[in-house]
């Protein structure tokens, strides 16, 4: 549609509904498209705030708040509705009489004519594997776009150079972003993993896993599809679409770790494990991901090692913080599910002795009973916080691992402390979502750094003496 994009907007009016950093952006962008735009949104005026109340203004947008009324959604030519936003009543009964209902992934993509597009999802790992990516491909030196669900919103790239032929775009998508996608097209599409999450929005695992795989959808012949080696299931989601399927890791993936390092084995990369900066088995099979989605992007040997051993991860996945009396404290405060939670504490296996964990705050629908099951090989403790504190207590009460509940971030961080052992780690990996005590992941792995920081400085070692000589 990127010939006659603005053709399908101007004079339309058009609905943006949810009017987060998505929902402004997609609104600039129609109205500049020459529509007519309503912002809608069960907040008013002063819940969204003076700057989004005139952003929109600016952009001519009129707003219809504190509501999402039926006569509006069926009145209107197109809407937009941003990912935050669950199925609605009015929605439907738009869909009903035929109007089109897009996301902002979709609006996005209407515009792009990049040489590439680079898919990214799965339940953990995206944000690091979507930035390996855009750091490789930028290295090759074409105009590149790194967002999405990882912070631009995909839209802010209509009408710069990487949206243009020569460009590239690198895009996180997450299921809510995808659940309304349809002409959306990822020439390399990357689906990691999937476990249980959003099942509070899904439903179901099965409905969950249906919105990731269409990532796929809009592939053609000459796209590649990647997922893990082994997984027949996201093998047979892949294989849905158009593109070829590849695979990374395990003992038979194209890119995957033999010899103590990362090998591809079609282009003959190899980068030992030794040179990377990043920590833990899932960063490693995060790296391989990269790797072989930047060599289908047509990235060379070189900028991809180059990238390999320079980078050394994002704020709050499985970040060291601090070594304190031999105990090491590491902020994963990124690990808002079950899934990612594990593989953290996989992550920490043969490097340090046991773990202490720190998790809790609002639960998210899935099961805890693989989260006990491996702190009952590698726990040392859990302090438990939040809102599904009880929820954990009552899954983990099933193992031999000691149990204490905190009330607060700082008291979690005490207590921890008081029960590591000297080559213990004690590890933030929430395995909830962070609303019920924080303003979002990252102000909760901030206030675990500052109390891990705060703790009385490292005892001296005792120096034994052997007595009777002056």
């Amino acid at each position: 549609m990127t010939s006659s994009s603005s053709s399908v907007l101007r004079g339309k009016r058009v609905l943006v509904v949810g009017l987060g950093k998505s929902g402004v952006a997609a609104a600039r962008l129609c109205a500049a498209q020459g529509a007519h735009v309503v912002g809608n949104d069960l907040r008013d005026e002063a819940t969204l705030g003076v700057d989004t109340v005139r952003a929109l203004r600016d952009a001519d947008c009129e707003l219809a708040l504190g509501a999402h009324d039926v006569a509006l959604f069926t009145s209107v030519d197109i809407i937009v509705v941003s990912p935050g936003v669950p199925s609605l009543p009015a929605i439907d009964a738009a869909a009903a009489k035929g109007i089109p209902i897009a996301s902002e992934i979709e609006l996005a993509s209407w515009f792009l004519a990049s040489d590439v597009v680079v898919g990214i999802t799965g339940t953990n790992g995206k944000s690091t594997v979507t930035t390996l990516i855009g750091e490789m491909v930028a290295r090759s030196g074409c105009p590149t776009f790194v967002g999405g669900n990882l912070g631009t919103p995909l839209v802010d790239v209509v009408g710069s150079d990487a949206a243009r032929a020569g460009g590239a775009v690198v895009v996180e998508l997450s299921s809510f972003q995808l659940e309304r996608v349809v002409q959306f097209r990822a020439h390399v599409a990357v689906l990691l993993n999937i476990t249980d999450d959003h099942l509070d929005r899904h439903g179901t695992f099965a409905a969950y896993a249906a919105a990731k795989a269409r990532i796929f959808h809009g592939q053609r012949r000459g796209d590649h599809a990647i997922v893990p080696a082994g997984d027949s299931v996201l093998a047979a989601l892949a294989r849905a679409g158009a593109g070829t399927v590849h695979t990374f890791g395990g003992v038979d993936g194209e890119v995957r770790v033999a010899g103590a390092a990362i090998v591809d084995t079609v282009s003959g990369l190899c980068v030992p494990l030794a040179e990377l900066k990043i920590r833990g088995a899932h960063n490693v099979s995060n790296a391989c991901a990269a790797v072989l989605a930047a060599r289908l992007a047509g990235v060379s040997n070189e900028h991809i090692a180059a990238v390999l051993r320079s980078f050394a991860g994002l704020p709050h996945r499985m970040a060291w913080v601090r070594e304190r009396n031999g105990v090491t404290y590491y902020d994963d405060s990124k690990a808002t599910n079950v899934g990612a939670t594990v593989a953290a504490l996989e992550g920490l296996r043969g490097t340090h002795a046991r773990t202490v964990l720190i998790a809790g705050g609002v639960d998210k629908g899935g099961s805890y009973a693989p989260l006990a099951e491996r702190l009952a090989e590698q726990g040392r403790a859990a302090v438990l916080i939040g809102a599904a504190a009880p929820l954990l207590e009552r899954a983990i009460a099933v193992t031999t691992v000691p149990i204490e509940l905190a009330s607060s971030i700082d008291e979690a961080v005490a207590r921890a402390a008081t029960l590591a052992q000297p080559g213990d780690a004690v590890l933030l990996a929430p395995a909830c979502a962070s609303f019920d005590m924080f303003r979002s992941y990252a102000h909760r792995g901030d206030e675990f750094v500052r109390a891990v920081r705060a703790l009385a400085p490292a005892e001296p070692a005792v120096s034994v003496g052997h007595g009777g000589h002056a």
